[in-house]
């Protein structure tokens, strides 16, 4: 028999075995944005020794995701994939009596997650709109190596490299280090990336993958001057791509280029992964790496029987007439 509780904090879901799919899945993840974020909730069905759960945040207007600007995607945790499609109705069923309205975005649906926690909620009642929120690029690499896939980039950006590779020097790193972290932030702080709102959950991010035998960092100096540096993880057979920034005044070397192919070819060649997650955003310089891109999903779920929610209901379903006239 499925039992709903509510806990403040992710170290009573140590008992179980959830299987992590990927960085942002894991409970280390969840306990580092716990301790950076207030009014951790996370909502957990479980049935024995299987288990569905939910981390979210309170909000003044009901619950959104437990995130951060770093996380690519968010999705259930779950001790099965796809996570049991009862324990996430009676997830949402039992939520109904603590929120009025429910927030879930940076969802996936290549395995799934949109669509199950989407199902979830309309089948227990609530009101459902689901729209695309983000764009993430991504690689499939199939069986090329590093030779192969770098033949099958844009010729412009192959001219590039072959111009201004040599005038940098690349370390790549595969152990956290401090001195090439604070360098990183200082080539941050120099470069034309907004500003953040939690770098020191980055860095212990980064410090736990090191830990864990997943950091990858390559920093880019034109004369001994770091001008350039980026993040990436290997995990599971994906690279990903977290962090990437030069100094505005080194644009004209394209360090960011020769570091990106620098570690293109460590993880291709090296780490062997079969893929490469460029993150969110649709920035046009991904178009360059990326040969696919898919959509991540916000649902907005409001509960039918609250009067605070009826007007945020007829806006969403007159918006969603309007997209499907103008779709036809």
């Amino acid at each position: 028999m499925t039992a709903v509780s509510y806990h403040d904090t992710v170290n009573d879901l140590q008992e179980f075995d959830w299987l992590a799919d990927g960085p942002f899945a894991r409970l280390e993840w969840f306990r580092l944005l716990e301790s950076n974020a207030e009014n951790a909730l996370f909502a957990l069905a479980q049935d024995g020794h299987d288990a569905v759960a939910l981390p979210q945040r309170k909000t003044n207007g009901g619950l959104e995701i437990l995130s951060n600007w770093y996380a690519f995607t968010w999705a259930p945790l779950g001790t099965s994939a796809p996570p049991s499609r009862p324990m996430l109705e009676a997830l949402a069923k039992d939520i109904s009596r603590r929120a009025d309205r429910v927030m879930l975005d940076k969802l996936p649906d290549e395995t799934g997650d949109a669509t199950a926690c989407e199902g979830a909620f309309r089948r227990a009642g609530w009101f459902v709109s689901r729209e695309p929120c983000d764009v993430n690029h991504y690689l499939d690499l199939g069986t090329r190596d590093y030779a192969a896939f770098l033949a099958d980039r844009p010729g412009q950006l192959r001219t590039t490299l072959k111009r201004k590779a040599k005038k940098v020097d690349v370390t790549l790193s595969t152990r956290f280090d401090e001195s090439e972290w604070e360098a990183y932030e200082d080539i941050y702080t120099d470069s034309w990336k907004p500003e953040e709102g939690a770098p020191e959950v980055l860095r212990a991010f980064a410090e736990q993958e090191s830990t864990a035998g997943r950091y990858r960092f390559a920093i880019a100096r034109h004369e001994g001057r770091a001008i350039a540096a980026q993040f990436w993880t290997v995990d599971g057979g994906t690279a990903y791509i977290h962090k990437l920034a030069h100094r505005k005044d080194a644009k004209a070397l394209s360090p960011g280029t020769t570091l990106t192919a620098a570690l293109f070819q460590h993880v291709i060649d090296m780490d062997r992964v079969q893929q490469v997650d460029f993150g969110t955003g649709d920035d046009p310089y991904k178009r360059d790496w990326m040969e696919q891109k898919r959509l991540r999903w916000r649902l907005t779920c409001y509960r039918r029987s609250s009067p605070r929610n009826w007007l945020r209901i007829g806006k969403a379903m007159t918006r969603k007439l309007v997209s499907r006239e103008t779709a036809g």
